[in-house]
């Protein structure tokens, strides 16, 4: 079942509202244990944004075409002649690109290979998953997901060499999907030079699960010499520099779901990629990150949390380095900046060399500067622009960026707490089952 799906079922075929709403809000209750009232809200929010999304002019990107051929009924997943003559497609969009792999797709096997220099020393891996609303626009999905998990890997100090990827769609979903979708992780490794070289691809639950909903995730493969720029290895009096950030799938997803849909060209680059290319081989950097979920709010915390250490950052020098069409859009719809994903790589060095960096990058037209530094009070703080100080602390969710999550963050939520405990106990329950199978397997076969 796919509520988004449903509703778009359902205005096709122009339903009143009035029962649209009625209905998703009982199919909403069968699933969650919610009142009516809030029911009827999230229904009402769904209604909002799938009115906006069908209304928004069906350019290149926000459309793929279309073959009319579900993943169900062309036995796509199920690993018979119809699943391996889409594989054989996907392979031939990956042949279309110019980065270079020894064993890819097109040989039709489970693995691919790439050639690393002799040097290598450190190998990192990185994956993520297609952002949870972008499943209607494939190309998009593609994208950002391959551009995360490259950037997840460059923060680390290596190099990426290749990608894989995981696509699952539903049994009702065109097939034509899986092919938007490689297109769009392949523009990514024509722009980087770093080759799709293998991958997966399922439907969503099989038989079991109806409509067309896209998931799956995109992997990245990485190389170094040298130990890895991780956060840990931040210290105090450490300055704190930022590269301009244009957002990516939640920039993007934002700008559709909120009918902005001009913003989206401002997120289709690889700017963070190219940055983190030419910083890897400085040895004086001591940590990189990007700043994605939950925001800046959100890294900083997890590197005071890492290294015992503290961070103080300045407001109006952050809002310098945020697109300012990306800047302009959230402002209107009251998102905070500081608590959503704006895709900036931040880099962590001394004072000394900070001016080196900046560049480094500015002879690449990678507009950067210094936004803070790190000091010893274990806590963020941030000097807003009237010279006011104030702690900066993550809040349950990252920053609601479309009307449904607004809704959702007013509807009470488990105590946070309670959880922890609850998860905590469930935690020592499956590493004692793994212990247990691991017993069972030694004590049957040595």
């Amino acid at each position: 079942m796919d509520i988004e799906n449903y509703v778009k079922k359902c205005i096709r075929e122009s339903k009143n509202e009035e029962e649209i709403i009625k209905k998703l809000s009982s199919i909403i209750r069968f699933y969650k244990n919610i009142n009516e009232n809030d029911s009827t809200k999230l229904s009402q929010a769904v209604l909002e944004e799938v009115k906006i999304t069908e209304s928004l002019e069906k350019n290149q990107l926000l459309t793929y075409p279309k073959s009319n051929i579900n993943m169900g009924e062309f036995g796509v997943g199920s690993r018979g002649q119809g699943d391996f003559y889409v594989h054989s497609k996907i392979a031939e969009i990956i042949k279309n690109t110019n980065a270079s792999s020894i064993v890819n797709p097109t040989a039709q096997d489970d693995g691919g290979v790439v050639e690393v220099e002799k040097e290598t020393k450190y190998v990192t891996t990185a994956i993520d998953g297609i952002h949870s609303r972008l499943g209607d626009y494939p190309f998009l999905a593609g994208f950002h997901t391959a551009r995360a998990t490259l950037r997840d890997v460059c923060v680390m100090g290596a190099k990426p060499v290749a990608l894989i990827s995981d696509i699952h769609l539903a049994d009702d979903g065109d097939i034509s999907k899986i092919l938007d979708f490689t297109a769009g992780i392949c523009a990514v490794s024509e722009l980087t030079q770093v080759p799709l070289v293998s991958g997966s691809t399922l439907r969503i639950g099989g038989d079991m699960v109806l409509g067309d909903r896209l998931v799956g995730g995109v992997g990245a493969v990485g190389t170094s010499p040298k130990e890895p720029t991780a956060r840990s290895e931040s210290k105090e009096g450490d300055v704190i520099l930022m590269t301009e950030g244009s957002g990516g799938g939640t920039i993007t997803t934002t700008a559709i779901y909120n009918n902005v849909p001009s913003v989206i060209m401002e997120t289709l680059n690889v700017q963070f990629i190219k940055a983190s290319n030419l910083l890897n081989p400085l040895q004086e950097i001591h940590a990189m990150t990007d700043i994605t979920n939950g925001g800046i709010i959100g890294d900083v915390n997890e590197i005071n949390k890492t290294t015992g250490l503290g961070i103080h950052l300045y407001e109006d020098k952050i809002v310098e380095l945020i697109n300012p069409k990306v800047y302009k859009m959230l402002k209107e719809l009251d998102i905070d900046p500081l608590g959503v994903s704006i895709d900036s790589l931040m880099i962590i060095t001394t004072e000394k060399y900070a001016e080196n960096i900046i560049e480094i990058l500015s002879k690449e037209n990678i507009k950067v500067g210094i936004i803070g530094y790190i000091d010893d009070s274990g806590k963020t703080t941030i000097q807003r622009g009237s010279g006011e100080i104030e702690e900066l602390v993550p809040k349950f969710r990252e920053a609601a960026y479309t009307p449904v999550k607004k809704v959702i963050d007013s509807i009470d939520t488990i105590d946070f707490d309670e959880g922890k405990k609850q998860i905590d106990q469930v935690t020592k329950e499956v590493i004692s089952k793994k212990d247990d199978i691991v017993r069972w397997i030694k004590n049957k076969y040595e």
